[in-house]
């Protein structure tokens, strides 16, 4: 049974904007105004929290898959044996080669940490974006009950399940990429390197004079170029992901309609995972190759432009 059809004792059923404000809100704790510390009962309660509010559901199945894929490996690499791969083995091995491939077509450099987080970017973010293929309703009314349990308003629980839907979780780990490409960007190119790469380029003159007044403009021109590698990033992955979701959500309304749409949308549903399970793929793949292209840009030395 979905939310539009279940009235739970302490209020009405959702109409259809409210099952999707529903579902696109997420389980927050924060302080509130008055200083005590509590989940959100709204969207309108989570925007008071301010910066430190924490998006708990977001975390929670982050730090959970994070963990599911630690485990995955190294119980895989515990037990590799030397024979034709099988089963998990065989799956890991391929995501290895392929990652490994990767960085060695784009990342022409020598850096031992560039592969392993190339894979957890790919594997991480893989299993973020799978879990937009669990129904709508499941988890969300597996919280809702037990937030029922213990005593709360089932329409103020929220249970939001896939992270790379989060603009927080996707724009971090892009923040988290920008810090290592200013990092290398200025050890492998140093301080002055660095600073010509923003202030020469893209018009220079053999005319001293001349360059020196090309300086503000290249900075301004620049700037945003570095800027927007971390925001389209994180953007990227958020935006195809949240649509995604947002048409799940769609197609569960639909069941509430009638037989007739009900069947209807079982039909779309199931075409719409099988073409959702290529867009999970690519966006953990496109999410991985822009990091390793934009590390290896961060190695480029001045002559490489």
């Amino acid at each position: 049974m979905s939310d539009l059809e279940h009235a739970g004792e302490h209020g009405e059923a959702l109409t259809s904007s409210q099952y999707i404000q529903h579902h696109l809100t997420n389980l927050t704790y924060g302080q509130f105004p008055d200083g005590h510390w509590g989940f959100a009962a709204n969207g309108a309660e989570a925007k008071s929290f301010g910066f430190w509010a924490v998006n708990v559901d977001t975390m929670g199945w982050s730090l959970f898959l994070g963990l599911v894929f630690f485990l995955i490996f190294r119980s895989v690499a515990k037990k590799v044996t030397s024979d034709a791969p099988r089963g998990m083995q065989n799956a890991v091995e391929s995501a290895i080669e392929f990652v490994e491939d990767n960085v060695k077509g784009m990342f022409p450099y020598k850096n031992k940490m560039i592969a392993p987080m190339a894979l957890t970017i790919f594997v991480w973010v893989f299993f973020m974006n799978a879990m937009d293929l669990i129904a709508v309703d499941l988890l969300p009314e597996i919280a809702k009950w037990i937030g029922v349990q213990m005593g709360a308003n089932p329409h103020e629980v929220f249970f939001k399940v896939v992270p790379s839907t989060d603009p927080n979780i996707t724009l971090g780990m892009a923040l988290c990429v920008f810090v290592l490409i200013l990092w290398y960007s200025i050890t492998q190119k140093g301080p002055l390197g660095f600073l010509k790469e923003l202030t020469l380029h893209p018009f220079s003159s053999s005319n001293p004079i001349i360059q020196t007044l090309f300086i503000p403009i290249n900075f301004v021109l620049e700037i945003p170029t570095l800027l927007a590698k971390p925001v389209s990033l994180g953007l990227r992955l958020f935006g195809n992901l949240y649509a995604g979701e947002i048409i799940f959500i769609l197609i569960a309304i639909m069941y509430g309609a009638g037989l007739v749409l009900g069947t209807f949308a079982g039909a779309i549903q199931i075409v719409w995972a099988l073409f959702h399970i290529l867009i999970i793929f690519l966006q953990a793949m496109i999410f991985m190759v822009l990091t390793i292209v934009y590390m290896s840009l961060a190695y480029q030395n001045d002559e490489a432009h």
